[in-house]
């Protein structure tokens, strides 16, 4: 499950739906499967770029409030986005915690989709782990598949 050189936590899923539509899933329709349920969430910015902001508040059903900013550092449409929180915005340096990247492979009319978090340190690791990083994440790759999977029947 983890490659320790990188710190990585990592889930691979097959999405019942075409590249595509978990392509546009990511871009406009984010807020819909990005956190868990009951948690919700609302995009302030998506700039999908290299250095482009990207900023998710996530909202939890007992008032929490958890900003998520920081900026692209690859965009490939449809195959690969990669991301930080060491940064924010013109690469002002932030509290890193992880790179998280996804990717997208074609397989038939389906997705293989990979999702990783690389962390600076092996206790950021552990920390993100004891958050359920493979329960959250899994969870989140399901919604992201009902919303693709939506898409695609359109």
């Amino acid at each position: 499950m983890a490659d320790t050189n990188f710190h990585e936590l990592m889930i691979e899923r097959i999405i019942d739906a075409p590249v595509d539509a978990v392509w546009r899933a990511y871009t406009d329709h984010l807020g819909e499967w990005f956190c868990p349920t009951p948690w919700r969430a609302e995009v302030i910015a998506m700039d999908l770029r290299a250095g482009g902001r990207s900023a998710v508040t996530m909202y939890g059903p007992e008032g929490e409030v958890m900003p998520n900013e920081g900026v692209y550092l690859e965009v490939v449409p449809q195959r690969r986005i990669v991301f930080t929180d060491a940064f924010s915005q013109g690469w002002k340096p932030a509290g890193p915690f992880m790179v998280g990247i996804f990717e997208f492979e074609p397989e038939g009319g389906r997705t293989r989709y990979r999702g990783a978090a690389r962390h600076w340190t092996a206790d950021a690791k552990a920390q993100h782990e004891a958050m359920g990083f493979a329960d959250g994440w899994g969870k989140v790759a399901e919604q992201w598949e009902a919303v693709a999977r939506r898409i695609a029947a359109l």
